[in-house]
């Protein structure tokens, strides 16, 4: 018996929140911040799982973390949502970003990059028994992942990765686009999305890809063949795009535990991903299974 349905590496840290009036921002001596500035737990591992318990999947989230106030942020938001949490010390400390939002809920996101060390690795003992007590695993791109991809790939679980917004050239990514099962990215800097998403599956193991394009939907690749997955309507006003990868991700795994046909599983997605850019950015907040079903099956969702 399975002790975890998920098990997600990596990405977990915490968000500093600051609103600003329009992205770029023009030089300005200091800017006036109304509606504050929040710090809160929740980097794409953290969205990752989130969005897996909130949709009732058993999950268990292995990363590094910090002996400071961040690691107390993520260790409480687990807590609070039953989210199993492995955490391995961080000299150097949590994982910690700044995420400038603008008024249409863009953003632009600062990364610390000195809360990680070259030589972090997940332990092999550790990463072996969890994967083999876990229905699929879900790696980040955080650096650790990519040294864990061998090992995984020993033990047979089925792998899904998110590239983010990979540009289709950065060497980096190929190895995490090469060893899943499943490779989700973002359309946003690709020319050519469908030859991208090709060269994946042709290189790799994947037998799905999905490139999501906000508010345009979203392309789907599943063995071989390439549809069109137009976008949900949100629930509320768009007011922050952070996170909502990390949703749609959650919701198309869902579905694909469930045995859904993929074209099924994109749909799920884009409809958390659409809840997730109503949810204000200084909130961890992912959609519900009685609510996602409840959309998917609206004509107009």
């Amino acid at each position: 018996m399975t002790a975890a349905d998920v098990l997600v590496l990596g990405g977990a840290g915490v968000d500093t929140i600051v609103r600003v009036p329009e992205l770029p921002l023009p030089y300005a001596d200091s800017y006036m911040i109304d509606s504050g500035i929040r710090t809160r737990a929740g980097q794409t591992g953290d969205f990752v799982a989130l969005g897996l318990a909130a949709l009732g999947l058993r999950t268990h989230h292995l990363d590094f973390l910090g002996d400071d106030p961040e690691g107390d942020l993520v260790r409480a938001l687990h807590s609070e949502h039953g989210i199993a949490l492995t955490a391995l010390p961080q000299p150097a400390g949590t994982k910690r970003a700044v995420n400038l939002v603008g008024p249409d809920g863009r953003r632009l996101s600062l990364y610390d990059t000195t809360r990680a060390r070259p030589g972090d690795r997940f332990p092999e003992a550790t990463l072996r028994t969890l994967a083999a007590a876990s229905r699929h695993v879900h790696v980040t791109i955080t650096q650790p992942g990519a040294h864990a991809l061998p090992v995984l790939r020993e033990t047979g679980v089925p792998l899904s990765t998110d590239l983010h917004d990979w540009d289709g050239e950065n060497p980096y990514h190929e190895a995490f686009a090469h060893a899943a099962d499943v490779v989700f990215l973002s359309a946003a800097a690709l020319t050519d999305p469908e030859r991208t998403m090709r060269r994946i599956a042709g290189r790799g193991r994947a037998h799905t890809v999905v490139a999501t394009a906000g508010a345009e939907g979203a392309y789907l690749l599943a063995d071989g063949a390439l549809t069109r997955i137009p976008a949900a309507r949100p629930p509320a006003p768009v007011v922050d795009t952070n996170g909502a990868g990390d949703a749609f991700a959650a919701a198309f795994l869902y579905g694909l535990l469930a045995g859904e046909p993929p074209e099924r599983c994109a749909r799920y997605g884009a409809i958390a991903g659409a809840h997730a850019c109503t949810v204000p950015a200084d909130r961890a907040e992912a959609t519900s299974r009685k609510e996602l079903l409840r959309r998917a099956a609206a004509p107009d969702h």
